[in-house]
């Protein structure tokens, strides 16, 4: 890692962020760690408390003498909009610039409706939850969606998956009500970023796996996610199994895992056998009554699972598999068939000290993970100087 310096470190940016890190809590501070002088850090600081996103206190321990004042990231100091899209059901949030839930609600929506219908229905919640917040105050919107995304512009890439979405440039659309920053990713991949920084942010090697109505998986390396070249990072339901036949997948192959293992496939195996089931919670009270023949359905497609995600932990060796989504949220008999297969098929070494649990977020983390994204992007130092000069900017052309 590159010394630091004053000449790199010379940013209100760059001064947010150690004292968003407690780095650098006062001035003094602020000037020893960067090197600048004391007149250079009260203009940077200058500039922070007045977009708001400092503030100072001045209940600092006094060693003698007057206590030096502290400064404190504001997270109050404004909001970003975040939208956790499902196949079934959406999360939509306002959150504080620490990425605490501020106001939120959850609502049944089939997205398959299609952008025209479902980003205005999304954008017309924010600004109910907003209430009384100016919309001054947006810094930023981070969104997931259930289909692969091409991050760098926004894009929706998935043809058979929400195809009313094909091609869709999500950002300018948001834009346009709301002119800020705009992030938006795959939905495990939110999900994976969530429960990483807000569960196991001491780990650099994680996979987030969501079954659900499909299964995919989220994945941090290093510390950050994977995305891939082109957004299709983590795609491991379009994976064949041994035994998938010929069951055609949404993807246009057939066998592929999520074709005969999701939350989707066990409904449709268990109305085969002339079970009358609905729901995923209808096959919860057949687990739950001890059916036998619901009971072997769900083993099997954790046993097909596992097979997958033993040749990713083998690819990947991450230091923990989490499992989420409805189905795994569901079935200990699946979690536990997933555990052996993938500890049984894994290298010795690839298993050493992986762990595999279930996701202690649930619903939320999708949520956390959009604020996560859309909040290290706002507040990276690059982003803060670049709007910082924007604001200048226009001060000057008014």
């Amino acid at each position: 890692m590159p010394r630091r310096t004053a000449a790199n470190l010379a940013t209100s940016g760059e001064i947010l962020r150690l004292i968003r890190t407690g780095e650098a809590v006062t001035r003094a501070d602020l000037g020893r760690v960067t090197g600048l002088s004391r007149p250079a850090v009260q203009l940077r600081v200058g500039e922070l408390l007045e977009r708001g996103l400092v503030v100072e206190r001045d209940d600092a321990p006094s060693t003698g003498g007057r206590p030096p004042v502290r400064l404190e990231f504001n997270a109050a100091g404004g909001v970003v909009l975040v939208a956790a899209l499902g196949a079934s059901r959406t999360r939509v949030a306002v959150c504080d610039l620490a990425g605490r839930e501020l106001a939120g609600r959850m609502f049944a929506m089939d997205v398959e409706q299609g952008p025209d219908t479902v980003l205005p229905l999304i954008m017309d919640t924010w600004d109910e939850l907003l209430g009384d917040r100016p919309h001054s105050m947006i810094r930023g919107v981070g969104m997931g969606v259930p289909a692969t995304v091409e991050f760098a512009h926004g894009r929706t890439e998935s043809a058979r998956v929400m195809a009313s979405w094909t091609g869709v440039v999500i950002p300018p659309i948001i834009q346009e009500r709301f002119p800020v920053p705009v992030l938006v990713d795959n939905d495990v991949n939110v999900l994976a970023i969530g429960e990483h920084r807000g569960i196991y942010p001491e780990l650099k090697d994680l996979m987030f796996v969501k079954i659900s109505t499909r299964i995919g998986a989220g994945v941090i390396a290093g510390g950050e996610i994977l995305r891939g070249a082109l957004g299709a990072a983590g795609e491991i339901g379009h994976i064949p199994v041994l035994d998938g036949g010929d069951v055609l997948c949404r993807c246009g192959n057939t066998g592929c895992v999520d074709s005969v293992a999701s939350g989707t496939a066990l409904l449709r195996e268990l109305r085969a056998h002339g079970k009358d089931v609905k729901t995923i919670a209808d096959v919860t009270a057949l687990v739950r009554a001890g059916d036998a023949e619901t009971m072997a359905t769900v083993r099997e497609a954790g046993r097909r699972i596992g097979e997958v995600l033993a040749g990713a932990v083998n690819i990947l060796n991450p230091s923990v598999v989490v499992l989420g989504g409805d189905v795994a949220e569901a079935f200990g008999p699946l979690m536990s068939s997933i555990r052996e297969v993938v500890y049984r098929r894994s290298t010795a070494l690839a298993t050493r000290r992986l762990r595999i649990e279930p996701s202690r977020l649930g619903a939320g983390a999708g949520i956390s993970g959009c604020a996560v994204m859309v909040l290290d992007h706002v507040l990276s130092p690059e982003a803060v100087d670049e709007a910082m000069t924007v604001s200048v900017l226009r001060g000057v052309s008014g």
